[in-house]
């Protein structure tokens, strides 16, 4: 019998881990093909050498309590790469302030009045000293926006000064268009089972304090030289037919498989295939599913997008940075001229990552939320100007860059919106009705590293048993 064949459409890391993934369970006879609209593989992983440096100007590290990524980079060889951030501690920049990012807090929601007290004024403490005498919080089922549900417990302060930054920073979105469920299911999972008050549901979904001499283990990890080393190593173990810089233009069944048109209008080629996997942002799910898969599409095309830059800086050596692994800033902060930040955070890479000390010295500022779409319309020049100001503002360094690097990320970063995961429950159920086509990405569980790769573990899992079902007829 001929080896199976699938088509992976996208080279992201749900796309490559959903490769190497279909090679564990389908051997080292089934053709396996990668599928990238880009040049190189990687996705929001790239790796770029900014003063004579690796480093990463995409995703910069994975969450390591989550196994996923920790055990498939032991899985892959890697293990001896991977290194853990310093103890040097975040901050945020609110109220015209810089303060360290609260301990005791849950994305910013508090667990205690005296986490937050120095952070906020003194009515918004005595709001939030208040919250557990409030009615309780009755879901019901229901999703709710963060920014509504904080305001209405704890005003505006707790949103603005910290949970806006912190989600911010992951979602590149706002509070009150961001999903409770989505975004904070262990805050979501303990109002379901009665905690009451924001208060008391974060305090129960703190994790536990380490044992008495143990150590807290590690929150985040990420690889000498950078994430592609993680790209790399995957695409060599899967052993993957790599296609770049072709879109696929669509996907259409036939009586035993699948025809995929990939390359130009003009000069299309056409892949035969038994299984098709879509590791691709929403909008190109939603325009591949439309003819195969409608309501799948359709819930596809409800997942707004977000866009961002991250400007990479190469300070001169001997240069200063503040003691803080980075800053994040609130929106709507403002220079002391009354000028708007044009930056929503800086990580200060030399502090938080002991193997990017030493020389040049790294820093990345990242702009754009959702729905900024004129300050990523100014040019590369522009942006290194004002995220150069925004860091002498905020530290006082004025040092001349040695190197900088401004990164695009188009319309790469999903909204988890009020009702995501019905959202992605029906995209699931509606393709899950299509024999051999599966979804992977960031658009579904969850926008990190390890989120992705469940998705790659599920979408492979699905097409291998419907590959290997039909073998066995």
């Amino acid at each position: 019998m001929t080896p199976p064949h699938v088509a992976v459409v996208g080279g992201g890391i749900s796309g490559l881990a959903t490769a190497h993934r279909l090679r564990m369970l389908l051997g080292p006879q089934a053709r396996i093909t990668v599928v990238e609209g880009a040049g190189d593989l990687g996705g929001k992983l790239r790796t770029v050498e900014v003063g004579g440096r690796p480093y990463d100007v995409g995703a910069e590290a994975f969450l390591h309590r989550r196994p996923e990524a920790a055990e498939l980079v032991d899985a892959l060889g890697l293990g001896d790469d991977l290194v853990h951030p310093t103890a040097a501690t975040a901050s945020i920049r609110a109220g015209g302030e810089v303060r360290p990012v609260p301990a005791h807090t849950v994305l910013g929601v508090p667990a205690s009045v005296e986490a937050v007290r120095s952070v906020l004024s003194a009515d918004a403490v005595r709001r939030v000293e208040a919250e557990p005498h409030l009615p309780p919080i009755r879901l019901n089922g229901a999703d709710v926006a963060v920014g509504r549900l904080l305001t209405e417990r704890f005003g505006p302060e707790v949103g603005d000064r910290l949970v806006g930054p912190l989600l911010g920073g992951v979602y590149a979105g706002r509070t009150d268009l961001l999903s409770l469920r989505a975004t904070m299911p262990q805050l979501a999972t303990a109002l379901d089972a009665g905690a009451g008050s924001l208060l008391a549901a974060a305090a129960t979904a703190m994790p536990a304090p380490p044992q008495p001499r143990g150590r807290r283990p590690p929150v985040f990890g990420t690889l000498l030289g950078g994430l592609a080393g993680l790209v790399r190593r995957l695409a060599e173990v899967a052993e993957a037919e790599v296609r770049l810089g072709l879109p696929v233009r669509e996907i259409r069944r036939h009586e035993r498989g699948w025809h995929v048109e990939i390359g130009s209008a003009a000069n299309p080629r056409l892949l035969d295939v038994d299984g098709v996997v879509l590791a691709v942002p929403a909008p190109a799910a939603r325009k591949l599913l439309t003819g195969v898969a409608p309501v799948a599409a359709e819930g596809y095309g409800r997942i707004e997008v977000a866009s961002m830059a991250v400007v990479a800086l190469a300070l001169p050596p001997g240069t200063e940075l503040p003691d803080r692994s980075g800053v994040l800033l609130a929106e709507g902060e403002r220079h002391a001229d009354g000028t708007p930040f044009t930056a929503k955070a800086f990580t200060f890479s030399s502090r938080k990552w002991a193997h990017l000390d030493g020389e040049p010295v790294l820093v990345r500022g990242s702009v754009g939320r959702f729905g900024e779409t004129a300050l990523l319309q100014r040019d590369d020049a522009d942006l290194v100007t004002a995220v150069r100001r925004d860091l002498a503002e905020l530290t006082g360094v004025t040092a001349v860059p040695v190197d900088a690097v401004v990164t695009r990320w188009g319309g790469g970063l999903p909204q988890y919106g009020v009702g995501h995961l019905d959202l992605v429950e029906r995209i699931e159920s509606a393709v899950g009705t299509v024999p051999g086509l599966a979804v992977a990405g960031a658009a579904l569980h969850g926008v990190g590293v390890p989120a992705c790769i469940a998705t790659a573990d599920a979408a492979a899992a699905r097409v291998a048993a419907h590959l290997l079902g039909r073998m066995r007829n």
